[in-house]
């Protein structure tokens, strides 16, 4: 199957405190909530969604037994859950995904100009659960992939909200994730090939090339289960760069090159106004 203009639209976690996830993500990172989803309570979750630029992070807390996140909490504790991925027609993805028989599908839904379907993580390599959806084009939606802000059906109907707030974060931007194989699986270039065969994405050696941001394979290790690893974004704004350093620094979550957030590696990058360009 040839590959396709892949955005890595939302991350999603897991975390034990949501209030307490919220705060971190809201304090450090400077971002803001535009979506709380009532729906996700029908799987016993609870959910936010933050905005980092025209993309999410969304944050999923179980409050039943028995769920998904938390036997993924159970195991590994606060961390990945899902990479989700908006691409031209995910229908037609998944038509080609069912007849070669290379995934399964655990949820799909279809609705106006929106195509959802979660895979099943179960032989797709870096401990994520895929979901591969689409926006079909429209008058009002021309260019769902390209444009920074366009709608995201996961952030509810309410456009003009969830849309603002997205734009009060075009500050940050997703630059890269990284995941790690489960242990003593060191071939992180098949990893991508699988992910590049499955959904499309283009992939230059062991990195899926997403058209906002990359995201990397890496080793397995002894001890360390497989799944997301660490977050990279970038800031524009050297005062708001500082404030995420001090503020990490206040909280005890700043390590010599990263920030220790929910489980995973914080990579902060100052973006390049001149001289003077930092990174953590």
């Amino acid at each position: 199957m040839s590959t396709s203009p892949t955005r890595l639209r939302q991350i999603a976690l897991v975390a034990k405190d949501l209030k307490k996830a919220e705060y971190l993500l809201t304090t450090i990172l400077g971002t803001e909530v535009v979506f709380v989803d009532p729906q996700v309570s029908r799987w016993g979750i609870k959910n936010i969604l933050v905005a980092i630029g025209g993309d999410i992070i969304e944050v999923c807390s179980p409050f039943e037994d028995g769920t998904t996140a938390g036997r993924l909490l159970d195991k590994r504790g606060d961390g990945g859950y899902m990479i989700i991925m908006q691409t031209i027609d995910a229908a037609a993805r998944r038509k080609a995904i069912e007849a070669k028989k290379l995934a399964k599908v655990i949820y799909g839904h279809e609705h106006d100009d929106v195509v959802c379907v979660q895979y099943h993580p179960k032989g797709i390599p870096g401990g994520m659960m895929p979901e591969l959806d689409s926006h079909t084009p429209t008058a009002g939606n021309p260019t769902p992939l390209q444009s920074t802000f366009s709608p995201w059906h996961a952030a509810g109907k309410d456009y003009e909200a969830y849309s603002a707030g997205m734009k009060r974060c075009a500050h940050l931007k997703f630059l890269s994730a990284t995941c790690r194989l489960t242990p003593g699986d060191t071939n992180t270039e098949q990893a991508a090939k699988q992910w590049e065969r499955l959904f499309g994405v283009s992939r230059e050696g062991s990195e899926l090339a997403f058209t906002n941001m990359r995201l990397r394979f890496v080793p397995g290790a002894d001890g360390s289960s497989d799944g997301l690893e660490s977050i990279s974004i970038q800031v524009t704004g050297k005062q708001r760069y500082y404030e995420m350093i001090e503020k990490a620094r206040e909280l005890g979550l700043l390590e010599e090159s990263w920030i220790n957030m929910l489980g995973l590696r914080w990579r902060i990058s100052l973006a390049d106004e001149g001289p003077g360009k930092s990174k953590l």
